[in-house]
Formats: C-alpha cells, sequence, structure tokens
C-alpha cells in the first residue's frame, strides 16, 4: 500500500559491480570470486528500498543514453521509481561504481567514476521546483556539484533536506551546508569531516555530533556499523541504539542505503525517533541479508518482523 505524498531523491544513480573474493584477497593478484552486476548510487539505492517499503518515490538524476544509462532506467521502472525528472544527456558516460569485499562479504575498495553527475545543474533543479518543494521529504547525496546543492536547498522551501556524505571526500561538500539540513547520516570517518573533531570513543562522538548540530543541522544520525546508530538532534533527544547481529552477513555494502531509507521513510510516517531508528536498524539488517546490494525481499513486513526478532 503506497503512503499518500511522494518523496524526491536528488543524487547518483549508477551501474554498479560488486565482487566478492571466494578466500583471503591477495593484493596485486587475480582473486576467484563471484561477480554481479545491478543498477546501483547512494541516491537511487536508498528510492528503491523506499518503494519497497510501499513509498512513492521521484528520482532526479544525470544519466547517459549508453547501455548502462538504459540499464539504470529499466531497473528504475522495474523497482517503481519515478524518472519523469531525471536528466538524459546524449554522448554521456553514465555513472558506475565497483567494489572488491572480502571473503567475510565487507567492503575492500571501492571506485566511483560519477563525472556526469556534475551535468546536474542548478538550471535543472530549478525546472523542477516545485516538485521538490511540496515533497514530504527531499534526499541528497554528496556527489552533486556545490551549486546545485545550493539550488536545491534554496527551492527546497519547508521541505525537510536528509542527506547522506557518502565518503568522506563528498563529505567535504556535504559540511558546506550544515546550516541548511534536516538531517544528515555520516559515518564515523565522515562525522570527523563535519565537524572537524576527532569520533573514536563514545564521548568523542557525542561530542562530534553536538559540533554538526551547532552548525545548524537538525539533526545527526550517526552510522556505529555492527554497533547500531547513536542519533542526536536540536530537541535534546540523543542514544545509542542497536539491535542484536545476525549471524551471517551476506554483503555489507547496501547496509547505509537501506538505513537512510528506513530512516527517511518512517520520519515521514510521523514514527517517534527511537522506533525511527530501530526500523532503520532493522532495514539495514534486511540488506545485509541479500548478495545482492538491495534486498528483493525488502518490505516494511520484513522490516517490522527483524525489529521483533532482534529487539
Amino acid at each position: 500500500m503506497r503512503m499518500a505524498g511522494y518523496v524526491v531523491g536528488i543524487g547518483a544513480a549508477n551501474l554498479d559491480v560488486h565482487g566478492r573474493s571466494i578466500n583471503s584477497i591477495k593484493l596485486r593478484d587475480s582473486n576467484p570470486g563471484r561477480l554481479n552486476m545491478s543498477a546501483g548510487g547512494v541516491t537511487r539505492n536508498i528510492l528503491e528500498n523506499m518503494s519497497r517499503m510501499g513509498m512513492d518515490v521521484q528520482l532526479i538524476s544525470a544519466i547517459g543514453t549508453d547501455v548502462f544509462g538504459e540499464r539504470i532506467m529499466e531497473s528504475c521502472a522495474a523497482a517503481g521509481i519515478g524518472t519523469t525528472h531525471v536528466l538524459r544527456l546524449s554522448g554521456e558516460t553514465s555513472s558506475s561504481y565497483i567494489a572488491m569485499l572480502d571473503d567475510n562479504g565487507d567492503m575492500l575498495l571501492g571506485m566511483s567514476d560519477m563525472r556526469i553527475l556534475k551535468k546536474l545543474s542548478a538550471e535543472h533543479i530549478r525546472k523542477n521546483a516545485e516538485l521538490i518543494a511540496n515533497a514530504d521529504a527531499v534526499i541528497i547525496d554528496g556527489c552533486l556539484a556545490e551549486e546545485t546543492i545550493a539550488e536545491i536547498l534554496n527551492v527546497a522551501g519547508c521541505a525537510k533536506v536528509f542527506a547522506d556524505p557518502v565518503s568522506t571526500a563528498y563529505a567535504r561538500t556535504i559540511a558546506k551546508f550544515t546550516d541548511r539540513l534536516h538531517l544528515v547520516k555520516p559515518n564515523l570517518m565522515e562525522l570527523e569531516v563535519l565537524s572537524g573533531i576527532k569520533a573514536e570513543t563514545d564521548a568523542e562522538i557525542i561530542a562530534a555530533a553536538g559540533a554538526v548540530l551547532a552548525r545548524g543541522t537538525y539533526a545527526v544520525a550517526v552510522s556505529l556499523g555492527k554497533r547500531g546508530c547513536y542519533y542526536a538532534d536540536k530537541s535534546g533527544e540523543s542514544f545509542f541504539a542497536a539491535l542484536k547481529p545476525i549471524d551471517t552477513m551476506a554483503n555489507a555494502t547496501g547496509a547505509g542505503d537501506a538505513f537512510m531509507a528506513g530512516l527517511v521513510s518512517s520520519i515521514v510516517r510521523g514514527m517517534n525517533m527511537r522506533c525511527s531508528v530501530n526500523y532503520a536498524l532493522a532495514a539495514g539488517i534486511a540488506a545485509i541479508m541479500s548478495e545482492k546490494t538491495i534486498n528483493e525481499n525488502m518490505s516494511d513486513a520484513l522490516i517490522r518482523n527483524i525489529i521483533e526478532k532482534y529487539s
């Protein structure tokens, strides 16, 4: 069942290649493993997860007219992601990403080619200003150009803007806009970039999140991997949260995207923050249960079952 209203995601839509080694990885050597190819990109992945959770989602991105671009568009249509507002650019190479996973499913190395996103201009954002301003939530990622992010924030009006830094490199871009964001979801390394503060101990994490709030962001949800999450906001609410760990992890690469999808979905649905964070953590668990970046069985029902089982 679809929710009334909609969420807009503005950012990366890629074709992803994931390789998982069968044995311990030997650097500078060819490693036997399993390879798979799928549509990806942080924003696109978040939206697909949200669509599977029952949300109406619309993508704004830049995609080439190449084979990769066609595969991305087909996957969006199959996943229920609206693509009417995607910018199609003839002669441009669509975004792509490659991740190498070790034999435990943890990422050893990732590399992305996101150059086409720099073509997603402020002008294209202005053309879609009404769509953005009337959204229940707007999700952006750090791969966007600074002028594009600035224009998104200009046209968003009262719409809440949620940001995923994506990496430490892109977190430096997001850091320039922390005074205008509703929520940012960094990992520990990205939190250090956003705050300018070391974030290793619990006390340091709390202080670093507080520094981001002091810069103007309303809320911070820090991804802590197996430890769960630290959440804090300007209302004074703050807490560490975690669900029980699962026995076997198939693929860790999609956990962060699923977490963000669950967090935004639950906030839009009006859940309180402790319930929202648990919902997001359960979505992350659902993701790592699947060898694919996005669990094809992702749903509101699956998430609620995980919360009941792992709380």
